[in-house]
């Protein structure tokens, strides 16, 4: 083993859980100082035409992705050839899916980028921290979706490039407490490059917008009914919430001593 591969497995082995530790510690520390900066900060007000096109096209993407990835690095390559998967045709399904959805979040953030630069309000909001997480969130969809297409090419199914030899079996060791960096190692560059990259943006997820990933409106279910109440009421003369207060005696209301 030479210096340079020594480097690159001890990067894989120790780096992962930097990142994994500053995003918790991150998201911890957030929430329990910055409770009302957890949002995504909606400017919707400002400007909703491009913002119809570009959200939906990134989340949706991006939950696609996700679950791409998931399949991908979770389940072991001899599972899906158990149940009579070939290689091949689960490849090119994966491949092919994957660059759909990749495509459709990058054109989405890429609307969204465009709609807060040339909106004058929304841009005013972005913070130093918002662009940094655009660049490298965009950085990590255009590394991604390279091994993707690198991936369809007849040199990218060389037995080499197939990640559920390398990033996969890593990926489940490192869940287990017991890394390999060699595996990673032994990965192409731009499995290496598309992994690195999310990695620092792992470490920086709590300081930015990124944090309303792990928001859930669960205390919506248990909150009090709202009472809401019409304007014709107080249009006729009645407080809200309340019977109309006049001086002195009342018909249908008794006397007050």
């Amino acid at each position: 083993m030479n210096s340079s591969n020594g480097a690159l497995e001890i990067f894989w082995d120790v780096i992962p859980y930097v990142s994994l530790a500053m995003m918790i510690v991150g998201l911890v520390w957030r929430y329990r100082y910055d409770k009302f900066g957890w949002t995504t900060r909606s400017s919707q007000l400002y400007e909703s035409r491009l913002l119809r096109i570009g959200s939906p096209l990134f989340h949706y993407g991006i939950i696609v992705v996700f679950l791409g990835h998931i399949i991908g690095l979770v389940i072991p390559e001899s599972w899906t050839h158990a149940i009579g998967i070939s290689e091949s045709v689960y490849h090119w399904v994966a491949l092919s899916a994957g660059g759909i959805a990749g495509l459709a979040t990058l054109v989405g953030v890429s609307i969204l980028i465009y709609r807060r630069r040339r909106t004058g309000p929304v841009f005013i909001a972005t913070t130093w921290n918002d662009k940094w997480m655009y660049v490298l969130l965009v950085a990590t969809l255009v590394a991604g979706l390279s091994t993707t297409v690198i991936g369809m090419t007849p040199s990218g199914r060389a037995p080499d490039a197939n990640y559920r030899a390398t990033v996969s079996p890593w990926f489940r060791d490192f869940w287990s407490l017991q890394p390999d960096g060699s595996l990673m190692a032994a990965a192409p560059v731009q499995f290496q490059v598309h992994v690195a990259i999310a990695l620092v943006l792992f470490a920086i997820w709590p300081l930015t917008r990124l944090v309303h990933v792990f928001s859930a409106p669960v205390w919506y279910l248990f909150r009090p009914y709202i009472v809401y109440r019409s304007r014709s009421a107080a249009k006729e003369g009645h407080l809200l919430g309340s019977d109309p207060q006049r001086r002195g005696w009342t018909r249908d209301a008794p006397a007050r001593w």
